[in-house]
């Protein structure tokens, strides 16, 4: 998360990030026009603050600074600032301290490495599981066994394990940290909002919730294990025309019966799609889905959240979302299914970005072409050019 008032200072510290980790996902957050981020937020769901001493006249970087530092748990903070508050906020010990004005490159990707591995050094020796994996594990998880890591988020970790009372294998999704505030805003509202829209479903291309648990220190969901892996791999591997086809009809139902409910899914990508072992479709992951007409007070207020290959071109420049932009997303999975490649790539975040604006659709092989007015419609650039919704583009086929 990039937090300063200058435009051309986020652009600059985007350029720096995204030349060097390309999938990188950043919000930017301008506090003069959003307005200073209140007390109760804790930067949880961001790997790293790169916070500019630009704040307005209200208040002072190193103010915030300060202020960021103070809270338990809070992201590591690295921290550009002036000669002028150069001696007070290195009394701070901000992750790492950059000059503004002078920023290298090279120092600075070097500089963010160190401080990322650190970060991930000091989360990996928590435990969500207690006891020798060796001699048999004791859940700290009541209820559940623990059997291997499957991956993790940025702000979760995703666990495969077994519930005792039934023996069924499950995946735990499970966050680290839970805010002391009932009302703070961030990783911890998008986890729980994550559950409460998925259980709501019930629909066969919708992955299934079994179980929510709260703790002191950590919330967990319990969902359906799916072993056939996802549509990401399968792509890699190669999907057939009739497959592409068959793989979109599942989605786009899951979609619309998603947006009857009033959520948008906001990060639809090959890898939140699963294939279970009867050719099935599964959508997963809503932690960053979005509930009609839902006010949070940071997701509002211009942050970009998503994967920029999947984006659509008023999500990426962080404008309101419907399901417009859940369909538009749609079609760029349906043409990687049937080309084996992303339409837009460019070397960096926000060039991609700028390409899902600005360049043309693309065209599908000739031997899709029965399929070109379809991907269209999908992929018009503006909301009300394109289909308006899921349940048209089973028409369209």
């Amino acid at each position: 998360m990039i937090i300063d008032e200058q435009a051309d200072f986020r652009t600059l510290l985007m350029h720096h990030v995204t030349t060097h980790w390309p999938d990188a996902i950043i919000s930017a957050y301008d506090p003069t026009i959003a307005g200073h981020l209140p007390d109760e937020f804790s930067g949880a769901g961001n790997d790293v603050i790169l916070l500019g001493s630009a704040h307005g006249d209200e208040r002072d970087g190193v103010e915030v600074l300060r202020r960021f530092l103070a809270r338990e748990k809070f992201p590591p903070v690295v921290y550009f600032g002036t000669e002028d508050d150069e001696q007070e906020a290195a009394g701070l010990r901000p992750a790492a301290h950059y000059m503004r004005d002078r920023i290298s490159h090279d120092s600075l990707v070097v500089g963010l490495s160190k401080v990322l591995l650190e970060n991930e050094r000091i989360a990996s020796t928590g435990s969500l599981f207690v006891g020798d994996m060796r001699a048999g594990v004791r859940p700290l998880i009541k209820g559940y066994r623990f059997l291997r890591k499957l991956g993790s988020t940025e702000h979760s970790g995703v666990y495969l394990a077994e519930r005792e009372s039934t023996h069924m294998q499950v995946v735990l999704k499970v966050l680290r940290q839970v805010p002391e505030l009932g009302d703070s805003i961030g990783a911890f509202d998008r986890f729980l909002q994550e559950y409460e829209t998925i259980a709501e479903m019930d629909h066969p291309n919708v992955v299934r919730i079994y179980d929510l648990g709260v703790g002191d220190d950590h919330a967990h969901i319990a969902m359906e294990y799916i072993d056939g892996g996802d549509l990401r791999h399968r792509i890699e591997t190669g999907v057939s025309g009739n497959e592409a086809v068959d793989y979109l009809r599942q989605i786009a139902s899951a979609l619309a019966a998603v947006h009857a409910k009033g959520v948008f899914h906001r990060d639809l990508k090959p890898g939140n799609i699963m294939v279970r072992k009867d050719g099935s479709i599964a959508l997963i992951d809503f932690g960053l889905a979005k509930r009609a007409k839902l006010e949070t007070a940071i997701t509002d207020k211009g942050e970009i959240f998503g994967t920029p290959y999947y984006m659509s071109p008023e999500q990426g420049h962080g404008n309101e979302v419907d399901e417009r932009s859940d369909i538009y997303s749609l079609g760029i999975v349906f043409f990687e299914m049937l080309t084996g490649v992303k339409p837009y790539r460019a070397g960096s975040a926000m060039g991609i970005i700028y390409r899902h604006a600005q360049a043309a659709i693309p065209l599908l092989p000739t031997r899709f072409s029965q399929y070109q007015a379809l991907l269209n419609m999908m992929l018009a650039k503006l909301p009300e050019d394109r289909l308006q919704s899921a349940t048209e583009i089973e028409e369209w086929l």
